[in-house]
C-alpha cells in the first residue's frame, strides 16, 4: 500500500465511531475543491509511510479504537487494496472506504470479498460534468454503475457532494438528484478548505449557508418527495 498519512484519531469520519484515518498516495481525479494535493500530485508527494508499521499501531490500538477509515487519494487505484481491507477486518475494527466511483470493477471485488463495513462515496458533478470538472478521462456511465453496486452490498453507504462557488453552480447541485434513488443517503458539504488543489482559499469563499441556496432548498424538497434523505455537513467550517 502507498500510504501518504496516518490520522490517529477522529470522531468525525466514520458515523458513531472512534477511528483512525489512513490516508492512500494517487487519484485519477483532479478536482479544483481537492483538500489533500499532497496525495494527488505525484511531485509533491512525501515519501510513503511503512505499511506494517501503520498496521502494527493500529493493532495497537484495537482497544481503543472502534474502525479504520481507508480514504486518499483514492484508494481503489492501490493494487493491494483488498488484502490491506481484509487484514483490518481481521483486527476486528470496522472499515470504512471513501471512493470516488471511478472503478466499479474494483469497488464490486471489494464487496464480493466482504472487506468494508461503510462506503462513501463522492458524486462530483451531474454526469454530462463529470470529465470536466475532474479533469480526467473518468467514463461517466461508471459512476451510476459504483452506486448501484454500493446500494446491493449490503453495507451502510452515503453518497456526498462538495460545492465550491464557481466550480459546481446550483442548477449543477439540483440536477445531481438524477443520480439518486430512494433509500439513498446524501450529504452536501460546502468546500470551507484552507489548502486545496487549484489554491482556493477558504477566507476568499463565500460565508452565505447552503441551506439559504434556492436549488439546495429546491433539491430538499425533492428529496423529502423521493425518500431520499439528504443533509448539509460541515457548514460552518471543517
Amino acid at each position: 500500500m502507498k500510504i501518504g498519512g496516518l490520522q490517529k484519531f477522529s470522531l468525525l469520519d466514520y458515523p458513531g465511531e472512534l477511528s483512525a484515518i489512513v490516508f492512500t498516495q494517487g487519484c485519477n481525479f483532479r478536482c479544483p475543491y481537492c483538500h489533500n494535493p499532497e496525495l494527488v500530485l505525484p511531485q509533491i508527494y512525501h515519501p510513503p509511510l511503512n505499511t506494517e508499521k501503520v498496521l502494527r499501531f493500529l493493532y495497537k490500538r484495537r482497544r481503543k479504537l472502534s474502525a479504520v477509515v481507508v480514504t486518499g487519494g483514492e484508494p481503489t487505484l492501490q493494487e493491494d487494496i483488498i488484502p490491506f481491507l481484509k487484514i483490518l477486518k481481521a483486527m476486528r475494527f470496522k472499515v470504512k472506504l471513501d471512493t470516488n466511483g471511478a472503478l466499479p470493477d474494483v469497488l464490486a471485488k471489494v464487496i464480493y470479498a466482504k472487506a468494508v463495513d461503510y462506503i462513501a462515496m463522492d458524486l462530483k458533478a451531474p454526469l454530462p460534468l463529470y470529465r470536466q470538472l475532474t479533469r480526467s478521462e473518468v467514463n461517466p456511465q461508471n459512476i451510476p454503475r459504483s452506486m448501484e453496486l454500493i446500494r446491493l452490498s449490503g453495507v451502510e453507504y452515503e453518497f456526498r457532494t462538495t460545492v465550491a462557488p464557481d466550480i459546481l453552480f446550483g442548477d449543477d447541485l439540483y440536477d445531481i438528484r438524477t443520480l439518486l434513488k430512494e433509500g439513498d443517503r446524501y450529504y452536501i458539504q460546502p468546500c470551507r478548505y484552507a489548502t486545496t488543489l487549484e489554491d482556493l482559499q477558504a477566507h476568499e469563499l463565500p460565508a452565505t449557508n447552503m441551506s439559504d441556496n434556492p436549488e439546495y432548498r429546491q433539491l430538499k424538497d425533492w428529496a423529502k418527495h423521493h425518500r431520499v434523505r439528504i443533509a448539509i455537513r460541515g457548514e460552518a467550517g471543517r
